[in-house]
């Protein structure tokens, strides 16, 4: 089983490397990918994971199905592991448009375990990548899936949430189930 790699991991400060297009159907590429999706359903809080964030420098990102899960329904609590949706896997990918509109988002990181803060993100956001065929796409989002490009897309830029948080607190599991009560 891939790890998670934690913040004082340096692949985690470096600038991710592009993946030639004509390397994504590699059998290298494709491993890359089933490793991030497996770490990535093995936390039960996580929405995206990005390459890096597995000790891989490159420009990938991908988007559990459980993010347009929570998107469609905020009111019901998803239950772990299960999703009406597929993953989306981003590869190369860059933000094309951000919103003017921005506002102070609660975030966490699965790298940056158990820490949260209210960072400053567009409401709205374009992002142009490749998925996993190597086929080119253009999504836009709203609202927790432009905040996860946002966030994904620092990582693949070397920069953590906490270095643009404000009011980060330690919160464990417990104190963090209690704060959602």
């Amino acid at each position: 089983m891939v790890s998670i790699v934690q913040r004082d991991n340096p692949v985690l400060r470096e600038h991710a490397a592009d993946v030639p297009p004509a390397d994504i159907p590699t059998p290298r590429i494709q491993k890359i990918l089933r490793d991030m999706k497996a770490a990535l359903h093995e936390q039960d809080d996580g929405v995206a994971i990005a390459a890096p964030q597995i000790g891989v420098p490159l420009r990938i990102f991908v988007v559990s199905g459980r993010a347009f899960d929570l998107e469609e329904d905020e009111e019901e609590e998803p239950t772990p592991r299960e999703t009406k949706h597929h993953d989306l896997v981003f590869i190369n990918p860059t933000i094309t448009r951000l919103s003017k509109k921005r506002r102070w988002l609660p975030e966490g990181c699965l790298s940056v375990r158990w820490l949260y803060g209210k960072v400053l993100r567009s409401e709205k956001t374009t992002v142009h990548a490749y998925d996993e065929t190597g086929k080119p796409f253009t999504r836009g989002a709203s609202g927790l899936l432009a905040q996860i490009f946002q966030h994904e897309t620092d990582h693949l830029n070397g920069v953590l949430f906490t270095d643009k948080a404000r009011d980060v607190e330690h919160l464990e599991p417990e104190r963090l189930k209690k704060s959602k009560s």
